[in-house]
């Protein structure tokens, strides 16, 4: 089989950002808190090199209001726990900043499962081992999850 694609690990290379690090866009980002991020930018020679930053305004904001949805979602669980509407899990879920899609790849089971196991009949009757599971991904211990927050 003939392909047209150049068999050259550099035929495609990230955009050129241009600048120099004194030109690097950076502003206070508080959700950084005073830690840096690596950045990568071109050097003079054509090199890329790490630059450290302090972050941008967009992404402050940004990560600001994915954490407030989370909390949000972690309080209305905890209602939902405390109306026997939904199990511990989900309380856990969102407090860890995970959806059911991300906990499930982190759990390696389909999305669907980990939807009904945030319901309290079903988690009720997980097994030993998937619970276990569910600890280990929530980096807590298995009492602990099946309590109420």
């Amino acid at each position: 089989m003939v392909s047209d694609v150049p068999n050259n690990k550099a035929s495609v290379s990230p955009p050129d950002v241009g600048g120099s690090e004194d030109e690097l866009a950076s502003e206070e980002n508080r959700v950084l808190e005073g830690e840096h991020k690596a950045v990568y930018r071109r050097d003079a020679s054509g090199h890329y090199r790490m630059i450290p930053s302090e972050g941008w305004k967009v992404e402050e904001v940004v990560t600001t209001a994915a954490v407030a949805e989370f909390q949000r979602l972690a309080r209305e669980a905890r209602a939902a726990i405390q109306a026997g509407r939904a199990s511990p899990l989900a309380f856990y879920m969102y407090e860890r900043r995970l959806d059911p899609g991300s906990l499930a790849q982190a759990m390696g089971i389909m999305s669907w499962r980990v939807r009904r196991h945030l319901r309290p009949g079903p988690f009720s009757r997980l097994s030993p081992r998937l619970l276990r599971r569910y600890a280990e991904v929530l980096d807590m211990d298995t009492e602990q999850l099946k309590q109420e927050p």
